[in-house]
């Protein structure tokens, strides 16, 4: 099973959209292997957005992902990186289709609601970068075998 790495960003808090992001990620099927509510800061961000840190619109990006607190979300299923990544739709929500979270919810490139891992080796990653090792769970829900066939489930 791989683990992702969800935040649902400043733009989702105080626009009341954690419990229907939450909720669609449960509905889809995926796992929430750990979740809290933090405050990020330069040096969080510094270290996680380390790709964009040099571009001129890295001092935007601090300004709105330190906003109010953030959800952060360590999500587990098979390939959870790419579905996560397809519920979320482009980055740019004006550019996103509907059904997914920025589609229907967002019209923003920057103040577009949620992270979503890019690759599995990222999603490890980040969610070691958020979480520390007791606060990821190994658990699976009761209806699992509602979500996956049983050739398709891997441990």
């Amino acid at each position: 099973m791989e683990l992702t790495l969800a935040i649902l960003k400043p733009s989702a808090i105080e626009r009341c959209l954690v419990g229907e992001i939450i909720s669609r990620i449960q509905k889809k099927g995926l796992i929430i292997a750990g979740m809290k509510m933090m405050q990020l800061d330069e040096k969080i961000l510094r270290e996680h957005y380390a790709h964009l840190v040099d571009k001129p619109f890295f001092p935007s990006i601090v300004k709105s992902m330190t906003a109010s607190p953030v959800v952060v979300m360590a999500l587990k299923g098979v390939d959870a990186v790419k579905v996560y990544r397809e519920m979320t739709g482009v980055t740019n929500g004006r550019n996103a289709a509907p059904g997914t979270l920025r589609g229907d919810l967002c019209m923003s490139g920057q103040a577009n609601i949620v992270h979503a891992s890019d690759t599995p080796e990222n999603g490890k990653i980040e969610v070691a970068r958020f979480f520390k090792p007791e606060e990821i769970f190994d658990w699976m829900p009761a209806d699992k075998e509602f979500y996956y066939g049983d050739d398709e489930f891997r441990q």
